[in-house]
């Protein structure tokens, strides 16, 4: 560790310890309880997403000094079941010549119990008359390894400019790593010198020496950078995804200024391959740069930033709360009927708590956090309306997502409208976070998402016919108290039901487990007894914590 390291690590640590102190004393009105987000500072990519040995991991893009953006380094969460996630700290640095000024996107490569994370060291010149397009940048692919996922080893640096092709500007980056056969290969985005976006293929045999192999190119020229490729195979459908900068005219005028989505690729993608049309992954506000990774039950998940770079057009309200930007909730990506679609990870169902279910009509004030799902939509009757300026509604054979007002103050913070051209519409989820809204049209073939700023916390859905259900989603535990296995434990339910007389034996229960037996085990005993009740888990050390 060199003396910029040490530094660097008290600065972070004392400026994370103001804002936890500033948050306890001021409160905060909108942070997420499901969605990752950063300490203080700035988030941005999801950077080598992965599992290891049981526990995800989710690094991200982070600069903590600047609520609106600085040097990159990478944040560190850890999570059991993508839902519950633990604050690991900062575990890179821009702290070596090859990376100082931004440790910039990467990847994450398990093999052998180990961890090989591949990122891009980002160098600005100075003292130059540059462009930083074609000159006084330097885009270095790095390698570092942990044997745990928490502690690093020295970083390696594997290739410099002068080992990409010569026709390509200084924009090479965002490097992911994955093995067919005995080979390993590397994708990375482009930006040529004509102002033309591709991906390139390096491989290698030993995961440290890389040359390059090929590149992936459009028939045409789109857009002139492909940020954050990534390329995978799932149900049988291989997918190459990119971030795409400089789309410009038709559709493109009423979308994002940047754009995220996939080409199916027909074919070998190292030799002869076709790129089918671009799809977007996400039709709403903000999403950007998503990865994937195959967990270890054989699911493809990706995560997205919920954010959106060189936005003029809107910003976010905790800005003035000294952070800003989200991830995505995370997403199990699939086909079916050869579509391309996401949708929540499946251990959201745990959390659920049914609130209220209705025909046609539902109606609900007071909620931050919940899920709704809209099933048998007939006639493609379809309005729901979140805070009462956020509408989502099926008209003229587009769904649309927008806000009443687009005033930067407002619940939109700057918001206007987003929409897909869609045929027929049969269900609807959507996921609200405390100021996010993620939204899964038909089984999520198309996917809306946004940050909002709620005032009201109201909901009101219209679907003639259609079945409307709505649950409350939970956090399960203080995260301070995550991944405690207790010695001794209490559960008190209070409660004037008579339903409980003679139960008093079973509701003053002792036993030693960990806290997913105390959740399951806890909501097991509300359902089971149809009452409403209020409790919490005692430890004689860690004291009481609400789980209700």
């Amino acid at each position: 560790m060199n003396a910029l390291t040490r530094d660097l690590i008290k600065l972070v640590d004392m400026t994370e310890e103001m804002m936890k102190e500033k948050e306890q004393k001021e409160g905060t009105a909108y942070r997420e309880k499901l969605h990752l987000m950063p300490p203080v500072g700035w988030l941005n990519d999801p950077n080598g997403l992965c599992q290891l040995n049981g526990i995800y991991h989710a690094f991200f893009q982070y600069s903590p000094f600047n609520a609106e953006g600085g040097v990159k380094m990478w944040g560190h969460y850890t999570s059991e079941d993508m839902i519950d996630w633990e604050y690991q700290g900062v575990k890179l640095y821009p702290d070596q010549p090859f990376d100082c000024h931004g440790v910039y996107s990467g990847s994450a490569f398990i093999e052998d119990d180990k961890m090989y994370v591949y990122y891009t060291g980002n160098v600005k010149l100075e003292d130059g008359d540059f462009d930083y397009i074609n000159t006084g940048r330097e885009s270095n692919t790095v390698l570092v390894v942990s044997e745990d996922g928490k502690t690093f080893g020295s970083k390696k640096e594997l290739m410099r400019n002068v080992d990409y092709p010569s026709d390509l500007t200084c924009h090479v980056r965002d490097p992911k790593v994955w093995k067919d056969g005995d080979i390993y290969y590397m994708i990375q985005g482009a930006r040529t010198k004509e102002d033309v976006g591709q991906a390139l293929i390096f491989e290698s045999k030993d995961k440290i020496n890389w040359k390059f192999r090929s590149r992936v190119e459009s028939e045409k020229p789109f857009g002139y950078m492909w940020e954050c490729p990534d390329y995978f195979e799932v149900d049988g459908t291989k997918i190459l995804s990119a971030s795409v900068q400089g789309l410009e005219g038709g559709v493109w005028d009423d979308r994002n200024v940047y754009q995220s989505g996939y080409f199916m690729v027909d074919g070998n993608i190292l030799d002869d391959y076709k790129l089918s049309e671009y799809m977007l992954w996400d039709y709403g506000f903000d999403f950007y740069a998503p990865q994937s990774f195959e967990t270890e039950d054989g699911r493809r998940v990706h995560i997205s930033w919920m954010g959106m770079p060189d936005c003029e057009e809107y910003t976010n309200l905790t800005i003035a709360e000294g952070w800003q930007h989200c991830f995505t909730f995370p997403r199990e990506v699939f086909v079916e009927d050869g579509k391309v679609c996401q949708r929540p990870v499946r251990e959201l169902q745990k959390r659920k708590t049914f609130v209220d279910k209705s025909t046609g009509m539902l109606k609900k004030d007071g909620y931050k956090v919940y899920d709704v799902n809209i099933s048998g939509i007939q006639n493609n009757e379809f309005r729901t309306v979140i805070d009462e300026e956020l509408i989502l509604e099926y008209k003229n054979g587009r769904f649309e997502m927008h806000f009443t007002s687009q005033d930067k103050n407002s619940v939109s913070a700057g918001r206007g409208m987003r929409y897909v051209d869609v045929d027929k519409i049969s269900s609807v989820e959507i996921l609200v976070d405390k100021s996010s809204v993620e939204v899964f049209v038909n089984n999520g073939e198309y996917v809306f998402t946004t940050r909002f700023y709620p005032q009201k916390d109201s909901l009101a859905v219209e679907a003639a016919g259609a079945e409307i259900m709505m649950e409350e989603i939970r956090k399960k535990i203080a995260s301070g108290l995550l991944k405690k296995t207790f010695s001794r434990i209490i559960i008190t339910i209070v409660t004037d039901s008579p339903q409980m007389k003679g139960l008093w034996g079973f509701l003053r229960y002792e036993f030693k487990q960990s806290e997913d037996f105390l959740y399951d085990k806890f909501q097991e005993i509300r359902k089971a007894l149809s009452v409403s009740f209020s409790g919490g888990i005692y430890d004689i050390n860690a004291g009481s914590t609400d789980i209700c």
